[in-house]
């Protein structure tokens, strides 16, 4: 479960720093769209999309991380448990 929430955020953090790139390349004169529900509604000041988006950003980027630790955490107690395990097997056969 950690891992799958994990490469959703991953994925989204991909998305928001594609969107931060062509951000960038656009000219100022270059209409902006965002996506709300299903619509496109146009964004009027690009500098507070790219601050919304550089958050964004932030904010998955500490998920991630967040998520890794603890996957790391599972799989160090899950190695050692599988230790234990066979340890007290070896010794009970």
């Amino acid at each position: 479960m950690i891992m799958g929430q994990r490469d959703q955020y991953s994925l989204q953090l991909d998305e928001v720093e594609r969107a931060i790139e062509e951000l960038g390349k656009s000219r100022p004169e270059t209409p902006i769209f965002r996506n709300v529900g299903s619509l496109l509604i146009r964004v009027e000041k690009q500098d507070d999309l790219k601050k919304e988006l550089d958050e964004m950003k932030d904010t998955l980027g500490i998920k991630v991380k967040s998520l890794e630790r603890q996957e790391n955490t599972l799989k160090e107690r899950f190695n050692s448990m599988r230790t234990e395990l066979q340890a007290a097997l070896k010794g009970a056969g």
